[in-house]
Protein backbone atom coordinates (compact mmCIF):
# COMPACT_ATOMS: atom_id res chain seq x y z
CA UNK A 1 0.00 0.00 0.00
CA UNK A 2 1.34 3.23 -0.64
CA UNK A 3 1.62 5.70 1.76
CA UNK A 4 -0.13 9.33 1.48
CA UNK A 5 2.39 12.30 0.67
CA UNK A 6 2.28 14.98 3.19
CA UNK A 7 1.67 18.45 3.12
CA UNK A 8 3.98 20.19 5.22
CA UNK A 9 4.77 23.90 7.06
CA UNK A 10 8.43 23.97 8.96
CA UNK A 11 8.73 26.70 10.70
CA UNK A 12 12.59 28.00 12.18
CA UNK A 13 12.98 30.70 14.64
CA UNK A 14 15.77 32.55 16.42
CA UNK A 15 15.93 29.92 18.98
CA UNK A 16 19.37 28.95 19.79
CA UNK A 17 19.45 25.35 17.98
CA UNK A 18 19.43 26.24 13.70
CA UNK A 19 21.10 22.55 13.84
CA UNK A 20 17.97 21.21 13.94
CA UNK A 21 16.12 23.46 11.17
CA UNK A 22 18.93 22.62 9.01
CA UNK A 23 18.90 18.72 9.74
CA UNK A 24 14.97 18.73 9.36
CA UNK A 25 14.96 20.12 6.22
CA UNK A 26 17.92 18.08 5.06
CA UNK A 27 15.90 15.02 6.62
CA UNK A 28 12.80 16.32 4.86
CA UNK A 29 14.89 15.91 1.46
CA UNK A 30 15.63 12.90 2.20
CA UNK A 31 11.92 11.29 2.59
CA UNK A 32 11.03 13.35 -1.02
CA UNK A 33 8.74 10.52 -1.88
CA UNK A 34 6.60 11.04 1.26
CA UNK A 35 6.67 15.13 0.65
CA UNK A 36 3.88 16.28 -1.35
CA UNK A 37 4.50 19.72 -0.61
CA UNK A 38 7.11 21.50 1.96
CA UNK A 39 6.50 25.23 2.86
CA UNK A 40 9.42 27.21 4.89
CA UNK A 41 9.16 29.93 6.79
CA UNK A 42 12.24 31.89 8.95
CA UNK A 43 11.46 33.89 11.67
CA UNK A 44 13.13 37.17 11.14
CA UNK A 45 15.63 36.35 14.18
CA UNK A 46 16.15 33.10 13.00
CA UNK A 47 18.70 33.65 9.72
CA UNK A 48 21.27 35.70 12.02
CA UNK A 49 21.14 32.70 14.63
CA UNK A 50 21.81 30.43 11.77
CA UNK A 51 24.24 31.68 10.46
CA UNK A 52 25.82 32.47 13.73
CA UNK A 53 25.72 28.84 14.85
CA UNK A 54 25.96 27.11 11.19
CA UNK A 55 28.21 29.57 9.79
CA UNK A 56 26.45 30.62 7.00
CA UNK A 57 22.91 30.96 5.61
CA UNK A 58 21.95 30.28 1.66
CA UNK A 59 18.33 30.40 0.92
CA UNK A 60 19.44 28.80 -2.36
CA UNK A 61 20.45 25.72 -1.21
CA UNK A 62 16.83 25.14 0.39
CA UNK A 63 14.58 22.93 -2.41
CA UNK A 64 11.75 24.17 -0.41
CA UNK A 65 9.43 27.03 -1.26
CA UNK A 66 10.68 29.95 1.00
CA UNK A 67 8.00 31.85 2.66
CA UNK A 68 8.41 35.70 4.17
CA UNK A 69 7.03 35.88 7.97
CA UNK A 70 5.13 38.67 6.88
CA UNK A 71 3.39 37.26 3.74
CA UNK A 72 -0.34 36.88 4.93
CA UNK A 73 -1.35 35.53 1.44
CA UNK A 74 0.91 32.60 1.77
CA UNK A 75 -1.27 29.77 1.08
CA UNK A 76 -0.82 28.07 5.44
CA UNK A 77 -2.02 31.37 6.60
CA UNK A 78 -5.82 29.56 5.41
CA UNK A 79 -7.12 26.34 6.81
CA UNK A 80 -8.34 25.78 3.48
CA UNK A 81 -4.85 25.01 2.06
CA UNK A 82 -4.84 21.98 3.73
CA UNK A 83 -1.37 21.17 5.47
CA UNK A 84 -1.37 18.09 7.72
CA UNK A 85 1.50 19.54 9.79
CA UNK A 86 3.34 22.05 11.01
CA UNK A 87 6.89 21.57 12.47
CA UNK A 88 8.54 24.42 14.37
CA UNK A 89 12.52 23.70 14.93
CA UNK A 90 13.70 25.33 17.25
CA UNK A 91 10.91 26.82 18.67
CA UNK A 92 11.40 30.39 21.04
CA UNK A 93 9.72 30.39 23.69
CA UNK A 94 8.46 33.55 22.45
CA UNK A 95 6.67 32.10 19.39
CA UNK A 96 4.97 29.46 21.51
CA UNK A 97 4.11 32.36 24.06
CA UNK A 98 2.36 34.01 21.15
CA UNK A 99 0.84 30.98 19.88
CA UNK A 100 -0.36 29.64 23.44
CA UNK A 101 -2.14 33.35 23.56
CA UNK A 102 -3.02 33.29 19.84
CA UNK A 103 -1.32 36.55 18.75
CA UNK A 104 -1.08 35.71 15.09
CA UNK A 105 1.66 38.44 14.63
CA UNK A 106 3.35 36.92 11.81
CA UNK A 107 2.79 34.18 9.25
CA UNK A 108 4.37 31.59 11.98
CA UNK A 109 2.37 32.31 14.35
CA UNK A 110 -0.68 32.60 11.83
CA UNK A 111 0.24 28.91 10.41
CA UNK A 112 0.54 27.55 13.30
CA UNK A 113 -2.89 29.13 14.88
CA UNK A 114 -4.67 27.72 11.40
CA UNK A 115 -3.26 24.22 12.25
CA UNK A 116 -4.76 24.78 15.97
CA UNK A 117 -7.98 25.69 14.45
CA UNK A 118 -8.06 22.98 12.10
CA UNK A 119 -7.29 20.20 14.22
CA UNK A 120 -4.17 19.35 12.70
CA UNK A 121 -0.91 18.05 13.58
CA UNK A 122 1.77 21.17 15.27
CA UNK A 123 5.23 19.97 16.70
CA UNK A 124 6.48 22.65 18.27
CA UNK A 125 10.39 22.04 19.42
CA UNK A 126 11.02 24.06 22.46
CA UNK A 127 14.43 24.80 23.03
CA UNK A 128 15.02 26.92 26.47
CA UNK A 129 16.61 26.03 29.55
CA UNK A 130 15.61 26.56 32.85
CA UNK A 131 11.58 26.71 32.10
CA UNK A 132 10.05 29.55 33.86
CA UNK A 133 6.01 28.82 35.27
CA UNK A 134 5.38 31.09 32.41
CA UNK A 135 6.60 28.91 29.57
CA UNK A 136 5.44 25.28 31.61
CA UNK A 137 2.15 27.16 31.27
CA UNK A 138 1.58 27.65 27.65
CA UNK A 139 2.90 24.62 26.81
CA UNK A 140 0.35 22.92 28.82
CA UNK A 141 -2.18 25.22 27.27
CA UNK A 142 -1.07 24.55 23.82
CA UNK A 143 -0.93 20.64 24.98
CA UNK A 144 -4.84 21.00 25.96
CA UNK A 145 -5.48 22.69 22.42
CA UNK A 146 -4.20 19.63 20.84
CA UNK A 147 -0.24 20.47 20.21
CA UNK A 148 2.40 18.28 20.80
CA UNK A 149 5.57 19.75 22.76
CA UNK A 150 8.87 17.77 21.89
CA UNK A 151 11.37 19.55 23.55
CA UNK A 152 15.26 19.73 21.62
CA UNK A 153 16.10 17.05 24.33
CA UNK A 154 18.46 14.53 22.08
CA UNK A 155 19.32 10.85 23.24
CA UNK A 156 22.47 9.16 23.83
CA UNK A 157 21.02 5.40 24.03
CA UNK A 158 22.04 5.24 20.30
CA UNK A 159 25.47 6.39 20.96
CA UNK A 160 26.05 9.08 18.32
CA UNK A 161 29.37 10.16 17.74
CA UNK A 162 29.31 13.90 16.24
CA UNK A 163 26.82 16.58 17.37
CA UNK A 164 24.61 16.46 13.95
CA UNK A 165 24.06 12.89 15.42
CA UNK A 166 23.32 13.98 18.32
CA UNK A 167 20.69 16.46 16.79
CA UNK A 168 19.00 13.99 14.66
CA UNK A 169 17.92 12.05 17.35
CA UNK A 170 15.60 15.20 17.87
CA UNK A 171 14.92 15.42 14.40
CA UNK A 172 14.20 11.92 13.72
CA UNK A 173 11.82 11.24 16.64
CA UNK A 174 9.81 15.00 15.04
CA UNK A 175 9.34 12.94 12.03
CA UNK A 176 8.22 9.83 13.76
CA UNK A 177 5.62 11.91 14.99
CA UNK A 178 4.44 13.51 12.27
CA UNK A 179 4.41 9.80 10.75
CA UNK A 180 6.71 9.55 8.25
CA UNK A 181 8.90 5.99 7.65
CA UNK A 182 12.18 5.80 7.57
CA UNK A 183 15.37 3.79 8.63
CA UNK A 184 15.88 4.94 12.55
CA UNK A 185 17.59 3.87 15.72
CA UNK A 186 14.55 2.00 18.14
CA UNK A 187 15.22 1.16 21.45
CA UNK A 188 15.00 -2.55 21.43
CA UNK A 189 15.25 -2.86 17.98
CA UNK A 190 18.05 -4.47 16.23
CA UNK A 191 19.99 -2.12 13.32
Amino acid sequence: MMAIKKRIIVGITGASGAIYGKLLLDRLVSLGDQVEECGVIFSTNSIPVWKFELGSFNPATIPFRIYDPGDFFAPMASGSAGFDTMIIAPCSMGTLGRIASGVSNDLMTRAADVMLKERRQLILVAREAPLSLIHIHNMDLLTKAGAVICPASPSFYSHPATIEELAMTVVDRVLSLAGFTFPTFKWGKEG
